[in-house]
């Protein structure tokens, strides 16, 4: 009996939720077959945040709370994933459903394997791919992408020559520092790129490049086929050990590749820095009294020497742009953080020197602080003290959705003032160098824990005048200024651009240059916001996981307009960091006095 009651109220419970649920209008469509491209994707790539990001109907009603997703119309029309650690490889026409896609963006992450095929991807713009671990050849079908306007393919392992790119739509053209061969096609479109956009691919030749193609070997005379049975034989003996060797080579390499790419992925170095700083070693040994040594800024560091540093166990922490940074733990104890820094060899010793000497002088809070450096002809290093910590970017992005704790308002707005108290501390105490900063990124904004409290730091600070080129100067925050895109001078207003940028990345909870929900084309964070408050001040404009504290609304606000100044395209219409400095510490007094 009562399971005769049970059931029946099963039963009606079913029935009242169906009445419930066809009450439930319908706020939009999506399609499913997108829904499943993008979880093969997400199952590919391995990564944590997208799992718990990645939940759901990607695109309802245009928008999504889909990490690195853009929506038109109910399609997915951009993917976004830029920097997250993406590891893995992308197995065959994964993307070909997302028929509407016109971005793909991967840019900085760990992806190993072929390109990704995009035969049917007729709307594609743009493809970023650079940064990566991809190997085998360019698609040729990458050619009749008949709207393809930008395509970086740069810092891969490519091989294989370039196909005849002619797309007159195609304004932004990148392979270098690949091993890519043969002659670069003579089409209209190629040969109108730069020499920088084909650098560093020691097989490739031809314009524009300025390398010279070796003449076409003869073809040799196909050889007279043998009148006597015993060739047959001998062929046949040939392939014989031919098929023996392969079985016996094959599983080996595959070991060594898979041995290779697990050490890869884990990041992990089990002895010294880098097999290029073993050269050192060498160096040291050959000639003791003209290696050079480590140089120490403050006598109460705890100390050790180059051989100690070499003799350290080490594990990579990050890879950016101009170093890789290193976790060194030495015999006795200490930990250091190591930069091993790249395009700064067209510096003089003297030069370097002096940077470094100005750079180790300078001591703040909110400073990560530099405490020794090495230079020789072919290693430049960096020591930094070594912090337990997560970065601003991981805290704001990584791992969203449940399970995750939010950065709050009060730590946010700590931390927007941390980073101003260092901006204005380097703007005071550099004022030669043109951008004290220039490297200011939410990557560069470190979160060290102390007991209950995080203390801030920034760090990769007074690299510009270290770099000896415009090239280099690119990879720095700094190239997305308007005044450096436009080949302006550069001034310490590029820094307070930089931290403008940061400044909406902490309050709307998006990527800089990540095209999710409504934003506009990639890196128009600010134009976005400007439109939104322009046009009618709104709280859409706020991370979600801030957007509860109601009564901080009208701080986010100022904050908000505060950011849109510095952001703003001129210059000279940006505040100093000092103006900015103390209209945020206004902020944080009147929130005291509230509270």
């Amino acid at each position: 009996m009562n399971l005769a009651l049970n059931f029946a109220s099963l039963l009606l419970c079913i029935a009242m939720l169906d009445g419930i649920v066809a009450l439930i209008p319908i706020v939009g469509e999506y399609y499913p077959s997108e829904q499943e491209a993008l979880f093969r994707l997400r199952d590919s790539i391995g990564s944590p945040n997208l799992y718990s990001n990645w939940t759901g109907p990607p695109c309802m009603n245009n928008q999504t709370r889909w990490g690195g997703i853009a929506c038109s119309e109910g399609h997915v029309v951009h993917v976004v994933l830029d920097g997250l650690r993406l590891a893995g490889s992308l197995p065959p026409l994964l993307l070909n459903n997302l028929t509407l896609l016109t971005k793909l963006s991967m840019r900085s992450n760990s992806i190993v394997g072929p390109l990704p095929e995009l035969t049917d991807l007729i709307h594609l713009e743009h493809i970023f791919l650079s940064r990566n671990v991809f190997t085998g050849s360019i698609p040729f079908h990458y050619i009749r992408l008949p709207n393809l306007k930008k395509i970086e393919l740069q810092e891969n392992y490519l091989q294989g020559e370039i196909p005849p790119f002619d797309q007159q739509s195609l304004v932004t053209f990148n392979v270098s520092y690949n091993s890519l061969q043969g002659p670069i096609p003579q089409t209209d479109v190629l040969q109108g790129f730069p020499e920088s956009c084909f650098e560093h691919n020691s097989g490739l030749c031809g314009r524009p490049i300025k390398k010279q193609c070796p003449a076409p070997a003869p073809v040799p005379p196909a050889p007279s086929p043998s009148p006597t049975h015993g060739g047959k034989r001998s062929f046949r003996a040939r392939d014989l050990a031919f098929i023996i060797a392969a079985s016996v080579l094959v599983p080996f390499l595959v070991i060594l590749v898979f041995l290779w790419y697990y050490r890869r992925l884990h990041g992990k170095e089990e002895t010294a820095m880098n097999a290029g700083l073993h050269k050192l070693s060498s160096q040291r040994a050959a000639d003791p009294e003209k290696a050079a040594e480590l140089e120490f800024f403050d006598k109460n560091i705890p100390a050790f020497d180059l051989d100690d540093l070499l003799r350290a166990s080490a594990e990579v922490l990050g890879k950016g742009r101009i170093s890789t940074t290193y976790k060194a733990s030495l015999e006795a104890g200490v930990v250091v953080a190591v930069k091993r820094v790249k395009d700064m060899n067209g510096l003089s010793n003297k030069e370097f020197v002096q940077q470094m000497q100005l750079l180790g002088k300078l001591k703040h809070e909110n400073l990560v602080q530099i405490i020794s450096f090495y230079n020789s002809k072919d290693e430049k290093l960096i020591i930094y003290e070594f912090l337990h910590c997560a970065n601003l970017f991981e805290l704001l992005h990584e791992n969203r959705g449940s399970g995750r704790i939010p950065l709050n308002w009060v730590t946010r707005l700590s931390i927007i003032k941390d980073v101003a108290m260092a901006m204005n501390y380097l703007h005071q105490h550099l004022p030669n160098h043109k951008v004290p900063h220039a490297n200011l990124k939410s990557s560069n904004v470190l979160l060290h824990r102390q007991g209950q409290n995080h203390r801030t730091k920034v760090t990769d600070y007074g690299y510009h005048p270290l770099l000896s080129s415009r090239r280099s100067s690119e990879k720095l925050a700094i190239s997305r200024s308007p005044e450096f895109c436009q080949g302006k001078k550069l001034t310490n207003k590029a820094d307070v651009y930089c931290f403008g940028i940061i400044l909406l990345e902490i309050i709307t909870g998006r990527i800089p240059g990540d095209e999710g929900g409504e934003e506009r084309e990639a890196g128009e964070l600010s134009e976005w916001v400007r439109d939104v408050v322009n046009n009618d001040w709104s709280t859409d404009i706020l991370d979600v996981e801030i957007l509860g504290t109601r009564e901080a609304h009208d701080d986010m606000l100022k904050l908000t307009n505060l950011a849109l100044e510095c952001t703003a395209a001129a210059p000279e219409e940006r505040p100093k960091m000092s103006e900015v400095l103390r209209r945020i510490e206004e902020i944080e007094q009147r929130k005291s006095d509230n509270d």
